[in-house]
Order: C-alpha cells, then sequence, then structure tokens
C-alpha cells in the first residue's frame, strides 16, 4: 500500500533538473485525479488507471504534480494504493463538496429531516467500524444493514434519554439544536418503517431515511450492496474505511461512539446488547451483531 505523504518541499527540490514538467505530465496527473474522481472505478479494471498509479508510486515528481492538481480542485489525498485507487475527499470549499442540506434536501424540506439524515451517516460509519483496531486493519470489511443501523440508532436514543433523565436535562429539545442530544428523541418519535399502499418503504421512516444514506454511499464507490435481507445488506470499500478514519476525530462521531454502545476497550465485542429491548420499536430482522 502507498499512503499519501505530504510532499511539500522548497521550490528549487520540487523537479531535479533535466525533468521539467512537460504538457503530457500534467495531463497525465489529471487523468490519475480523474481516476479517483470515480470512485467506482476498481484500478484493477483498468489498465491506464493501475500504470499511472504505479508511476505515481515510482515517480516522486508526478507524485508533487498530481497532489497539486488534486489541491487546485479542492481535493485531499486520503491514499494512493491499489487497494483503494487515488481515494480523495473534497475540502469544505471545493466544488465537488457534497453539502448534507443539498443531499437532504432531494429526500425531504424538513430541517428536522437533514438532521436525521446526518445522524444515519453518523451511525453507518459508527457501525461499520465499531472499534478502533478494525478502523486502523486494512483488510477489515465492515458489514451493515439498514435495519440494523435503525436499530442501533434506537438503542442510541434510548441510551441518551437515560443519559439526560440522570442529569436532570430537558429531553425536548428543538429540533434545529446541534448535537446528538437534540436527535435522539426526533429519531425515536418517528416511525422506523411507516406504511403505504403499495408496501413501499416512506422515504420519511427511519428506515428509509438510512436506506437513503447507503444508496447514497453506494453510488460514491463507498458501499457495495451484497443482499436484500434487513432492509438491504452492505460491506464497506477500501474507501470508505478512508473517509472513516478522516471522519473519527469528528466530536460527533466519538459522541456516539461514548455512549456504550460501541464498544472501543478490549475489543471483545462488536455492539453492546440492550438490557431490555422490548419497547425500543426495533423493525423485524434488525439484523443487529450483537455479541456478548
Amino acid at each position: 500500500m502507498t499512503e499519501h505523504v505530504d510532499r511539500s518541499e522548497p521550490e528549487s527540490a520540487a523537479a531535479p533538473v533535466g525533468s521539467a514538467v512537460t504538457p503530457a505530465d500534467a495531463a497525465d496527473a489529471a487523468r490519475l485525479v480523474a481516476f479517483g474522481l470515480q470512485p467506482k472505478l476498481a484500478p484493477a479494471r483498468d489498465q491506464e488507471y493501475t500504470e499511472l498509479l504505479r508511476r505515481y508510486r515510482d515517480d516522486p515528481a508526478f507524485a508533487r504534480l498530481a497532489d497539486a492538481v488534486a489541491a487546485g480542485l479542492g481535493l485531499v489525498v486520503l491514499e494512493v494504493s491499489p487497494r483503494a485507487g487515488m481515494a480523495v475527499t473534497a475540502a469544505e470549499d471545493s466544488v465537488f463538496a457534497v453539502r448534507m442540506g443539498d443531499y437532504a434536501r432531494r429526500t425531504a424540506a424538513d430541517s428536522g429531516d437533514r438532521f436525521l439524515h446526518g445522524l444515519a451517516h453518523l451511525a453507518v460509519a459508527a457501525l461499520a467500524f465499531p472499534r478502533p483496531e478494525d478502523l486502523a486493519d486494512d483488510s477489515y470489511i465492515g458489514r451493515v444493514t439498514v435495519n440494523g443501523v435503525d436499530a442501533f440508532v434506537r438503542q442510541a436514543c434510548r441510551r441518551l434519554e437515560e443519559r439526560a433523565e440522570e442529569q436532570g436535562e430537558n429531553t425536548d429539545p428543538a429540533t434545529d439544536a446541534p448535537g446528538l442530544e437534540a436527535a435522539w428523541r426526533i429519531w425515536a418519535r418517528r416511525s422506523a418503517t411507516g406504511a403505504t399502499k403499495d408496501a413501499r418503504r416512506p422515504a420519511a421512516s427511519t428506515t428509509g431515511i438510512v436506506a437513503k444514506a447507503m444508496a447514497f454511499l453506494t453510488d460514491s464507490g463507498f458501499l457495495q450492496r451484497t443482499g436484500d435481507d434487513n432492509g438491504g445488506t452492505y460491506r464497506t470499500t477500501a474507501r470508505y474505511q478512508l473517509q472513516v478514519r478522516d471522519l473519527a476525530g469528528s466530536a460527533a462521531l466519538a459522541e456516539l461512539v461514548e455512549l456504550g454502545i460501541v464498544p472501543v476497550t478490549d475489543g471483545t465485542a462488536t455492539l453492546l446488547p440492550a438490557q431490555d429491548t422490548d419497547d425500543l420499536d426495533l423493525v423485524a430482522d434488525a439484523g443487529l451483531p450483537f455479541h456478548s
């Protein structure tokens, strides 16, 4: 695996004498970045992509050029390797950045729903890589289901409600307030499945929101759908692992993990079962990988 390394050096060291950058070099570097913007494209299936990755690994000057092209487009290079290809993520000010508001607006205009869509993405990340060693292991593949993620969030809601009651805090915050404390009651009150005349899953139900998140992650090359059980089953990709590593330092993800639903101490379990699940409003066949 070839991980991205910061190659920022004095201008005089950017390229050795006699190796001036040519238009063809710039075109190849841009081509590599273009491959990186096609997250579903596996390097092993494209000979040109494979060759450009090899050149990035073996030619430091070309690697610096490709990094510069990515930076100019507002992209952050997470890793360049045969397993992940040129894995890039958009900086906040990049034209390629996907705004959560824009994403959620395709499904609903309600500000509370946009907040729930963000929580769904957070929960998928936490459930896909529940332990630090899972996130650090390049060979680890996380597996998640739509119903399982919904059940996981509802268990988190239960834990947040208990914590708020213990601390004597207001347990009915405004829907537009930041933090997980504001989200738990909104999610808990929302129907998990709802009902439509043609038996379709309503987009505004919590499983509908999770399904939307997972479909987006699949289209972005972060998840691969593996079946229809439990509302839809998925496995993670190398690119998603890199993305979650980048997210791991966020306060919201840390807060979700610290609830104790996803243990991160001894590494002996994936999820902790709730003490009482009778009133958690779990959907059928939630498919959560509970372990004692």
